[in-house]
């Protein structure tokens, strides 16, 4: 029976202001890419979210990003090698307090908006990553974009990588995300998404944006938590899957 992971950014809060429906969407994940403070996220933040990911069963997974509050880690940044895997680290290490202190620890890394792209490609930023990784301690999952310079470096590292699609996102005929800021480049039917998400699960493919096939095999699928309506589409996609004879859970 093939299987599906569902991860999920949660955690994308500070102080009283909230992006995700985490509650919502921890009933419905299998896997939560918490945000570790500096993209989203605070002390307090963190802590409900593992906690509420443990009582649910959920996997933690760290979320690491630019140091870039305001730019919501959506801003590229070029930050030396050695800084950027100690900030890596950082974020790993704030997130397994709270995750140990909930009865779990961090399971896996994933980075977030513009890290996520740049390690698609760049070889000093991908390599600082996976160091970052390493010296937080442990054989900790890297979950990326297929054929990315991250997942292959991490590779190289003796890291376990877990490739990760996107239903909801428009693909080149290379296999990367379009960029945000392109016209099409979130999907915002959900029937479509639906559908794109049943056909990455069963046959490894999406359709691009020019219309192409292109393969994309992946071990998890990411439902964006800020779009209107994300969890009803959350649940949406879970039933479709599950009733399409996929098995949805954890790859950690």
């Amino acid at each position: 029976m093939t299987s599906i992971d569902l991860n999920a950014d949660l955690g994308e809060g500070f102080g009283r202001w909230r992006l995700t429906d985490d509650e919502g969407l921890l009933s419905v994940v299998t896997s939560a890419n918490v945000a570790c403070g500096f993209h989203a996220g605070d002390p307090a933040t963190m802590r409900r979210v593992c906690e509420l990911a443990v009582a649910r069963g959920v996997t933690v997974g760290a979320q690491v990003s630019y140091r870039d509050l305001a730019g919501f880690g959506r801003r590229a940044m070029d930050v030396p090698s050695a800084e950027l895997a100690a900030e890596v680290a950082y974020q790993i290490g704030a997130l397994d307090v709270f995750a140990r202190a909930a009865g779990t620890r961090v399971a896996y890394v994933k980075p977030h908006g513009a890290r996520y792209h740049r390690v698609v490609r760049d070889e000093a930023q991908a390599a600082a990553v996976v160091d970052g990784v390493l010296l937080a301690g442990g054989a900790l999952p890297v979950l990326g974009l297929p054929g990315s310079r991250l997942l292959e470096l991490a590779g190289r590292a003796g890291l376990p990588v877990v490739a990760e699609a996107f239903a909801d996102r428009a693909y080149t005929d290379e296999g990367t995300l379009v960029p945000r800021g392109q016209d099409g480049a979130v999907v915002a039917d959900p029937d479509a998404v639906v559908e794109r998400s049943v056909a990455l699960a069963v046959s490894g493919a999406v359709v691009a944006r020019s219309g192409a096939r292109v393969e994309v095999r992946a071990r998890s699928q990411c439902v964006h938590g800020d779009t209107p309506g994300a969890v009803e589409l959350a649940r949406r996609v879970r039933r479709r899957l599950e009733a399409s004879g996929v098995r949805v859970g954890a790859f950690a």
